[in-house]
């Protein structure tokens, strides 16, 4: 299971309003227990893409990336480690900088 450390949210432009809702980039720093297939050497962040349309918010894409190097890292998360992810973002989207 993985734990969030530290976090930055900022709201994307959506210049021509071509996107229904808005959308909001997180990078959540992750930690990983050393025994979890996740876990890498120098920690890891996942970028996530956060979609809110009036009362309702989903995750879009997310993708984990190691912290040293922004090396992309191929894995996909667990049910519950997203459902995680997606309440996380549901409590702090609000935060995002304007």
């Amino acid at each position: 299971m993985i734990a969030i450390e530290a976090f930055t949210v900022e709201k994307i432009r959506d210049p021509f309003g071509i996107l229904v809702g808005d959308r909001y980039e997180f990078k959540l720093e992750i930690e990983v227990a050393e025994d979890d297939d996740l876990f890498v050497e120098g920690g890891l962040y996942i970028r996530v893409i956060y979609r809110v349309d009036g009362e309702v918010g989903k995750i879009v894409k997310y993708e984990l990336y190691e912290r040293t190097n922004d090396r992309y890292f191929d894995f996909d998360l667990e049910d519950e480690e997203e459902q995680l992810i997606d309440s996380f973002c549901s409590a702090h989207f609000s935060e995002a900088e304007e």
